[in-house]
Order: C-alpha cells, then structure tokens, then sequence
C-alpha cells in the first residue's frame, strides 16, 4: 500500500509538472480593436472573452487560463501573421475572432491547416459553413443567409418586392447581397440595381443618389458598422425615406442605432441573435457586462462569451485541447444560457438557433439610453439557417 500511495504521489507530481511545463493554456481573441466594427466586437469583444474565462474558473487541464488579444486593422495580412504567431510561437489552442468576411475565411485555411479551433463570432459570411467549411471551425452568432432570410423575407412579403443595393465591397458586403437577393427572387421581388462602396467611406451620397433615382421600393444596405450609420443618417438627410423608399438594413447592430440615435433609426428593421434587454438572463449577464464595459453588449460581445464558455466547457469534457476532440464535444453538447436556450453546433459548424427580427424604437417609445429595440418576432432556427441538404460543405453527409 505505502509502495502503491508513492507510486500515485509520483504520478499526481508528474502531471502537475508536465502542465506547469506546458505553460498557460493561451486562447487568442482577434478583433477590430479601433475600426469600423470596433463597437460591436473590438475591446467589448475581448473583455466578453475574460468575463467568460473567468466565470469559468480562469484554469483547465491543470493550466492557467490566458488571453491574447490583437487589432486586426481590417487587414488580412495582420490577421494571417498574428494568427500564424499565437499558432506557431505561443502555442495558442483556440481564436475567437469579430473581423471581416476575408480575414475570417484566411483564419479559417489557417486553423485548418494548423489543426486548431476557431470560432468565428463578428464575420458574417456563409461560405464559413458552406464551400469554405473546416472541421475545426465553428460560426456562432450570424452570417449572410441568416440575415437575408430574415430581414429580406420580411420587407419583401410586405410589399417591398423591388429593390436596389449599396454594398461593401468586399467577401461579406457580395455575399449579403447575393443572399438577399435569393431571397427577394424567392418571393417574387425584382432586383433593380446595384453599386458598390469602399469600406470606411464618409460620403454616400452618389450611391444614394443612384439608389433614389432606380425607383426601387426598397434600398438594400449590405455594408456594416460606421458605413450602415453614415448611409441612414444621409439618407434621412437627403429625404429618401420621406419620398416613400424604404432602407433595409440588413445587418445592424445596437451600437449602429445608438450611433445613429432613434431619430434617425426608428423604424429600422433587422435580424439579430441577442438583444440585452429580452429577458431577466440576458438583462443580468448585460448588466455584469456593462459594469465593466460601460455599454451593453452587442450580439457579436454575447456571442463571445458565450461560444467561449461553450469551448471551455468542451475542453474540460473532452480532457484535451486537441482541436478534433474539442469540435466533437461542442457539437454534441446543447448550447443552453442566457444567449440561446435551444442551441446546436451542426457538422458544418453552424451553430443554429432562433433569431428575432427587431425594430429601433421611436423617441417618444424610448425610456433610457439603451432602451432601443423592441422584438417583433422569433425566427425559428429551421427557417433562419441554410438546411443541410442545400450545404456544400464536404463535411455534410447527404
């Protein structure tokens, strides 16, 4: 017995060794830190992450939990040699991005290619979970289809059955609009035109311009962040909304229409996966939040929290970090908190589950500063993520 206890002590001695040799268990946290998405990832982002660390305990296999953080600049470059660094130098296990469709996508080969988990809160392309599908990725707040099947059905079964687009132009500004537009043609709407901005640009007032005079019932925004702001303001502005057209902002953010504010926004409908104030959860989560932040938390900074704790979670079940191992426990356990209550990571990697279509308030609605949104409707998660049978994602079995 003596001999057996020494031989368990020596064992017990071994593995703490062996994981204090190993170092902190490093997740990587990749955000727009000053930049046009900077209010709904960025700094908000990041520190969403570290609540979550550390209401999970701040240690996992034996290690102290650590955080990387970076500003990707909006450039595909920096992410790609950040991401490869934190890989290959600091031996991160997991990043957790909030950046644009194309960087999201050179994360994506890159995880692949390293075998280690990404998960992707802030970009909204679909072909994450479509063509450019990895077993090692996991998108968990939105994308392009999910937005363009709720906000683009709704405007067009109500009468907007003609439309004309400004995009961003880049990955996730071309996907939202083709999306939309599947969507508008599934309904018997016409597609009139289109233009395409620059990301970050102050004056839209030529692409508003053109938009106006093509007639369409429906001008479609498929850009995001401080360009959607800048659109709705100059458009209120150029009284395009008052001559009878209608913007349809078809991905908005709370921080778009606390920028904008509610003169500008009312009316405005969009497609959201979290709202702080929809129930005592996730109005007690935003209040931690906001003590910390001093704002509430967009969807994209609820996200990254929550798919953190998700992954930790994951870990501490699956007894690895081994990425193929951490994938599999994630997409077998239901994802159940303040975020989503009927939560599932798909093979794809599509996390699905139920969105809302929300609508800015007016003025006179409005009770505080953040008192911004109201909830029309659920979108059920059958209806708002793309079904497997029209996935091409090789990871799919049909």
């Amino acid at each position: 017995m003596k001999i057996t206890a020494f031989m368990l002590g020596a064992l017990c001695a071994s593995v703490t060794v062996q994981a204090q040799d190993k170092g902190p268990f490093r997740i990587g946290a990749i955000v727009d830190m000053t930049g046009v998405y900077s209010a709904h990832g960025g700094p908000g982002g990041v520190q969403a992450v570290k609540m979550a660390v550390e209401d999970f305990g701040g240690e996992i296999l034996g290690r102290k939990i650590e955080v990387l953080s970076a500003d990707y600049q909006n450039k595909l470059d920096v992410t790609a040699a950040r991401a490869r660094e934190w890989y290959d130098r600091d031996g991160v296990s997991m990043i957790i991005e909030s950046t644009d469709s194309a960087s999201a996508i050179a994360l994506q080969k890159l995880g692949k290619e390293k075998k280690r988990l990404t998960i992707f809160a802030g970009s909204a392309s679909s072909s994450l979970t479509n063509e450019n599908c990895s077993p090692y990725g996991i998108h968990y707040v939105y994308d392009t289809y999910a937005l363009a099947h709720g906000t683009g059905a709704a405007v067009t079964q109500n009468g907007g059955d003609s439309w004309f687009f400004i995009t961003a132009d880049y990955a996730f500004g071309h996907a939202l609009e083709r999306d939309t537009s599947a969507v508008v043609k599934e309904n018997n709407g016409k597609i009139l035109g289109n233009v395409r901005a620059p990301l970050n640009t102050a004056d839209f007032s030529s692409y508003l311009l053109q938009a106006q005079a093509s007639g369409a019932k429906v001008i479609g925004l498929a850009n995001a962040g401080t360009d959607t702001q800048t659109a709705v303001r100059q458009a209120s502005e150029f009284g395009i909304t008052q001559g009878g057209q209608q913007l349809a902002t078809l991905l908005v953010f709370l921080h778009d229409v606390k920028g904008m504010g509610l003169q500008a926004a009312q009316g405005l409908q969009f497609t959201t996966g979290f709202y702080w104030d929809r129930n005592d959860e996730t109005r007690a989560f935003s209040k931690r939040f906001y003590d910390r932040h001093n704002g509430m938390p967009s969807m994209v900074q609820a996200g990254m929290y929550s798919a953190t704790m998700h992954y930790l979670n994951a870990v501490k079940s699956a007894g690895t970090d081994d990425a193929e191992a951490v994938a599999e426990q994630m997409k077998k356990t239901p994802i159940d908190d303040f975020y989503t209550d009927n939560g599932k990571i798909r093979a794809d990697g599509r996390m699905v589950y139920d969105m809302f279509l929300a609508e800015a308030k007016k003025p006179s609605e409005s009770t505080g500063p953040w008192d911004l949104l109201k909830i029309n409707s659920v979108i059920p998660a059958d209806k708002a993520w793309r079904p497997l049978s029209e996935s091409a994602c090789p990871l799919v079995k049909k």
